[in-house]
């Protein structure tokens, strides 16, 4: 009986681990040294030099429903209007640590 509780205890651990994502921490600093070279030209500061009512400041995220990791990870990777793609420029994992950058310093008030 033990050994049948152990072999169900392990297959439950091995299909636990196999089925769970894999979190990744975002490198908020690597994200800030991303920005600074890609996109600070035109949002240095949050600001938005292109259209000036939709900054990257937490209250345009809110109001424009892109304060989350995956509308901005969506806006980088694909663009859109006169925002280019970074997709192909940026690997994922760059996307991703620029979008935690860029929420961070929204919550923070940049």
């Amino acid at each position: 009986m033990r050994k049948l509780a152990l072999a169900i205890a392990a297959v439950v651990t091995v299909l636990t681990l196999w089925m769970a994502p894999v979190a990744q921490a975002a490198d908020l600093d690597h994200g800030g040294q991303l920005f600074g070279n890609n996109c600070a030209a035109c949002h240095i500061g949050g600001s938005n030099v292109v259209n000036g009512a939709k900054t990257l400041k937490q209250a345009d995220l809110e109001k424009y429903e892109m304060a989350s990791i995956e509308a901005i990870t969506s806006q980088v990777t694909n663009g859109k209007n006169a925002m280019p793609a970074f997709k192909g420029r940026l690997s994922n994992d760059d996307i991703a640590d620029v979008a935690a950058y860029v929420l961070s310093q929204a919550e923070q008030g940049w």
